[in-house]
Parts: structure tokens; sequence; C-alpha cells
């Protein structure tokens, strides 16, 4: 039987961890100043306890993003079977001079090697300082379309199968 939805132990589960060094964006949910819903794809690197995001300081996000902010985050596939990880967490925040670590090798991930390398050499002079965000994972769910589905296709699936 799969993992309960909610265990931080799904982090470990083969899916997670394939979505978390993939080079998909991050869809990052956040409620705005205003109190309306935003989501914005970021891109993102797992440092094995929380997912960094890194952004310029004076990006919209930053404005709503402070230690304590509730945000969630989801990861996924644009291919059937879908695959999707879901995390809920809190943030921190911490300002930097120059490009982050985890900035730097997602976007060598993301980009190869070589783009990477050439998108940051771009980005050093008019970037001086940066913002790293960490999400701390409190809440984790996988769909996955073949052990987990979302819950409602679970009761159905399940009471298609109950005898009457």
């Amino acid at each position: 039987m799969p993992t309960s939805q909610g265990s931080l132990e799904l982090l470990d589960d083969p899916v997670a961890k394939r979505l978390l060094a993939s080079a998909v964006p991050a869809r990052l949910a956040y409620t705005w100043t205003d109190g309306t819903p935003r989501v914005v794809p970021i891109g993102f690197h797992w440092n094995g306890r929380q997912l960094v995001l890194g952004t310029p300081p004076d990006a919209p996000k930053t404005k709503a993003l402070r230690d304590g902010t509730p945000v969630a985050v989801s990861i996924d596939t644009d291919t059937m079977p879908y695959q999707v990880l879901l995390i809920r967490g809190t943030v921190s925040t911490e300002l930097i001079d120059g490009i982050g670590p985890e900035y730097e090798a997602m976007a060598k991930r993301s980009l190869g090697e070589e783009a990477g390398t050439a998108w940051l050499e771009n980005l050093r002079p008019i970037l001086p300082r940066m913002v790293r965000i960490f999400v701390t994972p409190e809440w984790v769910g996988i769909l996955d379309f073949e052990q987990r589905f979302p819950s409602a296709v679970e009761r159905a699936m399940e009471r298609a199968g109950a005898p009457d």
C-alpha cells in the first residue's frame, strides 16, 4: 500500500525523487498582498530538505513572500500517466550578494551545462543581489495515475469495485 498522502516520507518515493531532479519548472502558489491567489512558474533546486528558489529582490513575489508565509508547490509532467508532486509548506527568505548556488545548479540542470553557464554569465552583471526563497515541506502528496489517483477518482474506483 502506498504511503499516505500528506506524509513527508513521500519525498523518498521514486516519483518524488524523479520530479525533484527534473528540469521542469515548479508552480509556486501563494496569496498576494490583497488576498488574491497567485501561481507562477519558477525554477527550483531541491537541497534534500527544502525547495530553494531564487529571484531578483524587486520581483513582485518578494512583496508577499515573507518568513512563515504558507505556500503550495506543484511539480508535474505533461504526458500520461501524469506524475505530480504536491508540496505545502512555509517560506523563509534570505537576501544574498550575487547568484545563489541553488539558482546556479537549477540553471545548469534546466538549461544544460553550456546554456546554463551562458545564462548565469549574462545574469551576474545585472543581478548583483538575489533573494533565496526556501520552502520547507509540511505536507506532501503524489499523484501518479498508476498507484495514486486524485481522491475523488479513488473513491469512484472503490465504489465501482464494491459489490452491491
